[in-house]
């Protein structure tokens, strides 16, 4: 069951992330689904969930985006890891932790994809980091509180609580 489950978050990502999301966007900018979807699995899962998801994850979305290739298998099967591995180890989430926690990888992989850019200057990429990479770990981080929440109060997340 949970592998039909995460073959079929893997499978309508891309077309969600392209018929979706240019209608949710802010200023131009669209959430990364993948790397919400990967740190969600990984936090509901476990590590090794949510990094076997998040490498499929990357892989698909990688298939279908401009992106360095790899790049994108990489973040996203190690954020559904990170985010296993604090799922466990972490003794209360709450919707802000992972809203700050989905800010700040969010924004480590946005500055990765940014610093292995080819053909830009560095002025260029402090300009991208600043109008693309920020904006993006912002929206992540609050996509993820929101979504976070709502599953808190819809589903009882027993293995997320310590009470």
């Amino acid at each position: 069951m949970k592998l039909l489950l995460g073959l079929i978050l893997v499978l309508l990502l891309v077309p969600v992330q392209a018929t979706l999301l240019p209608h949710l966007s802010v200023w131009n900018i669209k959430p990364d689904l993948g790397l919400v979807a990967a740190a969600f699995v990984g936090l509901f899962a476990g590590e090794m969930e949510g990094l076997l998801v998040g490498l499929a994850i990357g892989w698909v979305l990688n298939l279908f985006s401009a992106s360095e290739l790899g790049l994108s298998l990489l973040t996203n099967g190690g954020v559904g890891l990170l985010a296993g591995f604090l799922g466990r180890q972490v003794s209360q989430v709450t919707s802000i932790s992972v809203g700050v926690g989905l800010l700040a990888v969010s924004l480590a992989s946005g500055l990765l994809e940014a610093a292995t850019s080819k053909n830009i200057d560095l002025a260029q990429v402090w300009q991208m980091v600043g109008a693309i990479v920020l904006p993006q770990a912002c929206f992540d981080g609050l996509v993820g509180t929101g979504l976070y929440w709502l599953l808190s109060q819809r589903f009882q997340l027993a293995r997320l609580r310590t009470e």
